[in-house]
C-alpha cells in the first residue's frame, strides 16, 4: 500500500497508508481526540472526518473549540435534521435545498399545507428527538446513474433535477445518510446527531421562495433557522434580534409619522413633513459641512443620453440596472398624434443616472483647466436611480429611487495623498457629530485584472497608506479588491448594537477622465489627465437616515428631531398660554406645535413618547400663574419645572446644529 506524509499545525508529519480517513489519522493520536473530532482542514479544505486522504497534505483536526468549522457543520447538520425532521412528520413533502447562511439555515419544502407556527414547534421537538437518539451520520459516492434512479423511485423529482445540474466532469456525487435518512449534499457533516446542541437552536420563520428563484416554477416553503454552539449565544443572538426589531426603521417610520412606500412607486419613498424634516436638516447640515471643506456644489441632469454612458463605459457593465427612458424626437408636443407611426430615426434612448461620475467630468470639461485650479472638489446632492430586485428592498435602506452626498475632486497624481488625508479628517468628522465615533476603513488594492503600470499602482496605493498613516487611523488590508482602475478606502460605521454598515467611499479613477476626454494644462503648457478622486460620506440619504433612525431608537439628537417640542395643555385655560409658549420656541427656530385638545395630559404624553418627540412641555393653572413649564424629556420617568425664558434658552442651544455650536 502507498504511502502518504501528513503534515500538522505544528509542523511534524507522520507517514500513513494512502486513502486513511481523518476520523482514523485523529483515532492515531489519541482516543480523547478521536472522540471530540468534527472535521478536518487537508490542505486549507475542509473535509469529512470518513472522506480518504490519497495524497500527502497539510491537515489540520477540527474540536468544537474551533469556530468557523464548527458553526459550518451544526448548522449543515440542522438544516439535514430538520428535513428529516419534517419528512418523519409528514411523509409526503417533498425537499429540495438546505444551504447554511449567516447565523443558520434554511430549507425549501414542496408541502401542499402551508406551515403554521405550531408546526414550527412540531418539528423542533422532533429535531430534538433526533438528536437525542445520537444516530450515525454516514456518506457513500455514487454514479449520477444510480443517484437519479434513487430519487426517481423515491419520487423526489427536486433531487433528480438536483443530480442533472451537477457538472459531468468526474466529481463524485455524495450521498449522506442521517440515521436512515438520505440527502444529496457536498458535506462535510459531524460523526452522528448526538454532537448537535439541543438547546442552541430555533426555527424562526415560514417564508415563500420559487424554486431555483425562477416565478415560472413551483412556490416552494422555506423553512429559516438559527443555530449556534452553545444556549448563551442562542439567547445573545435572539436578544440582538427584539433590539433590532424594536429599532426597525419602518415600524418607527410609522410611529413618527415619517415616510411610507407604496406598490406603484417600488423602491421610491414618500417622505411625510416629519421624514423630510430629518432629510433636508441632515442636507442641510451636510452643505454647510462641505461648503466649509472647500467643495463647490452643482447640480447636473438625472435623464441623459445613452451616448455618455457608452463613453463612460457604464452602458455595457451597468445596463441592466438602468431604468431606460426612449424619447420620440419627431413628438409636435400637444398636437402629438399618438396613433402615427413613430419615426424611429429620431428615437433616442435616454437612462436614468445610476450615478453622478460622467456628469461631473462634463462640468469639469467646460472651459480650460489649469493646474492652478486643481484640486477643484465638485459636490453634488445627486438623485440616482438603479433598477434593485424587488426581493431586494427593504424599507428605505434598499430603493431604487436615492440621493448620494456625492463629491468628485479632480487633482493631479501628487495631491491624491494630501486629498485622501484631508477626507478622512472630513468624515471623521461629520461621523462624530452624528454619532458614530468609531469607525473601521477597508483599503482595497489592485485585482488580478487591471489597467495600468505597476508604477502607477505603487505611487497610488502608497499614497492612500500614508495618508491614512498620517491621520493616525488603523485599517483592514483587501488585496484585490480595488477596481480594474484603482485603489479604494471603504468606511464602515458600527451602530448601537454593534451591526456594521458601510457607507463612505473614497476612489482613486484615472479611467473615467481618459475616457471622457478630462485634461488640464499643467506647468509645463502641455495637456494632462487629471485624477478623479470619487467619494461620499454618507453614502445614500435614504439609507443613511434609516441608519441614524435606527441607531437612535428613533430618539434622535434633538437638533435632528422632526418635532422637537411639544408643549401640551393641562386644562383648556392654560390653551393661550400654551400657543404663547409655541410662538416663543418657534422666534428661536425651535420646531415646536401646541397640543390644546381635550384630553388627559397623561394620554397626551403617552401619544407624543410613541412619536419619539424629544421634549413635552406641560401647561396647567400654576404654570400660567408663575409663567412656567412642566418638563419632561423622552425616555426619563420625572418631571422638572422651569421658566419659559430658561427653557427657551436651553433648547434653543440644543437645537443649533452641531458645526455651528
Amino acid at each position: 500500500m502507498a504511502q502518504i506524509s501528513l503534515t500538522f499545525p505544528d509542523g511534524n508529519s507522520r507517514d500513513y497508508e494512502a486513502g486513511i480517513t481523518p476520523a482514523e489519522v485523529a483515532a492515531s493520536i489519541s482516543k480523547s481526540l478521536a472522540k471530540s473530532a468534527i472535521s478536518a482542514m487537508v490542505d486549507g479544505k475542509h473535509h469529512d472526518l470518513a472522506w480518504p486522504i490519497e495524497a500527502d497534505a497539510q491537515i489540520a483536526i477540527n474540536t468544537m473549540k474551533d469556530d468557523a468549522p464548527a458553526l459550518e457543520l451544526i448548522r449543515h447538520d440542522f438544516a439535514h435534521v430538520m428535513a428529516r425532521a419534517v419528512q418523519e412528520l409528514w411523509p409526503d413533502t417533498k425537499v429540495t435545498i438546505g444551504p447554511v447562511i449567516e447565523n443558520g439555515w434554511y430549507y425549501d419544502f414542496d408541502r401542499e399545507e402551508p406551515f403554521t407556527p405550531e408546526d414550527l414547534g412540531a418539528i423542533e421537538a422532533k429535531m430534538k428527538q433526533i438528536i437525542n437518539a445520537r444516530d450515525a451520520v454516514r456518506t457513500e459516492v455514487w454514479s449520477r446513474a444510480d443517484a437519479i434512479a434513487h430519487y426517481e423511485n423515491t419520487g423526489e423529482n427536486y433531487k433528480v433535477e438536483l443530480v442533472g445540474m451537477i457538472p459531468d466532469d468526474g466529481q463524485p456525487i455524495r450521498m449522506y445518510w442521517h440515521g436512515d435518512w438520505q440527502d444529496l449534499c457536498r458535506g462535510p457533516h459531524l460523526q452522528h446527531t448526538g454532537q448537535l446542541p439541543a438547546d442552541a437552536f430555533k426555527l424562526m420563520k415560514v417564508a415563500g421562495a420559487y424554486w431555483r428563484g425562477d416565478s415560472n416554477r413551483p412556490m416552494l416553503q422555506r423553512i429559516y433557522g438559527v443555530a449556534f454552539k452553545n444556549r448563551e449565544d442562542l439567547k445573545a443572538h435572539l436578544t440582538f434580534l427584539e433590539e433590532a426589531e424594536k429599532r426597525d426603521h419602518r415600524r418607527l417610520g410609522r410611529e413618527m409619522d415619517l415616510f411610507h412606500m407604496q406598490e406603484e412607486a417600488p423602491g421610491q419613498v414618500f417622505w411625510h413633513p416629519n421624514g423630510w424634516t430629518i432629510y433636508t436638516a441632515l442636507q442641510d447640515y451636510m452643505r454647510r459641512k462641505q461648503r466649509a471643506g472647500g467643495y463647490r456644489e452643482i447640480n447636473t441632469p438625472q435623464v441623459v443620453d445613452r451616448k455618455l454612458w457608452e463613453a463612460s463605459g457604464h452602458w455595457e457593465k451597468y445596463q441592466h440596472h438602468m431604468f431606460l427612458v426612449e424619447v420620440d424626437e419627431s413628438r409636435d408636443g400637444e398636437n402629438d398624434d399618438a396613433t402615427k407611426a413613430k419615426d424611429h430615426s429620431q428615437t433616442r434612448i435616454n437612462a436614468l443616472k445610476p450615478m453622478n461620475c460622467p456628469c461631473h467630468v462634463q462640468v469639469f470639461n467646460q472651459g480650460l483647466k489649469s493646474y492652478r485650479d486643481l484640486p477643484l472638489r465638485l459636490a453634488e446632492f445627486g438623485s440616482c436611480s438603479r433598477f434593485e430586485p424587488s426581493g431586494a428592498l427593504h424599507g428605505i435602506m434598499r430603493v431604487r429611487g436615492f440621493t448620494q452626498d456625492d463629491a468628485h475632486i479632480f487633482c493631479t497624481e501628487e495631491q491624491i495623498q494630501e486629498e485622501c488625508a484631508r477626507f478622512i479628517d472630513f468624515l471623521a468628522n461629520i461621523y462624530e457629530e452624528l454619532g458614530f465615533p468609531e469607525f473601521e476603513i477597508k483599503f482595497a488594492t489592485r485585482p488580478e485584472k487591471r489597467v495600468g503600470s505597476e508604477e502607477s499602482w505603487d505611487y497610488v496605493e502608497n499614497a492612500l497608506e500614508n495618508a491614512i498613516k498620517a491621520v493616525g487611523r488603523d485599517y483592514t488590508l483587501e488585496p484585490g479588491d480595488g477596481a480594474f482602475y484603482g485603489p479604494k478606502l471603504d468606511f464602515y460605521l458600527t451602530d448601537a448594537i454593534g451591526r456594521v454598515w458601510q457607507c463612505g467611499t473614497f476612489q482613486v479613477d484615472p479611467n473615467l477622465p481618459e475616457r471622457l476626454g478630462a485634461t488640464y494644462i499643467g506647468q509645463d503648457g502641455e495637456k494632462h489627465r487629471p485624477f478623479m478622486l470619487h467619494r461620499a460620506t454618507l453614502g445614500s440619504f435614504e439609507r443613511f437616515v434609516g441608519i441614524l433612525i435606527e441607531n437612535w431608537e428613533g430618539k434622535l439628537p434633538f437638533w435632528l428631531a422632526p418635532r422637537q417640542v411639544v408643549v401640551a395643555s393641562i386644562t383648556s385655560e392654560a390653551d393661550t398660554y400654551v400657543n404663547e409658549v409655541v410662538a416663543a420656541l418657534q422666534a428661536k427656530g425651535i420646531r415646536a406645535e401646541a397640543d390644546t385638545r381635550n384630553e388627559k395630559i397623561n394620554y397626551k404624553v403617552r401619544e407624543h413618547s410613541v412619536g419619539k418627540v424629544p421634549v413635552i412641555l406641560a401647561c396647567g393653572g400654576r404654570e400660567v400663574e408663575e409663567r412656567t413649564v412642566s418638563v419632561r424629556r423622552l425616555g426619563e420617568k420625572q418631571t422638572a419645572v422651569q421658566s419659559l425664558d430658561e427653557i427657551v434658552a436651553t433648547l434653543a442651544a440644543e437645537a443649533t446644529p452641531p458645526d455651528l455650536r
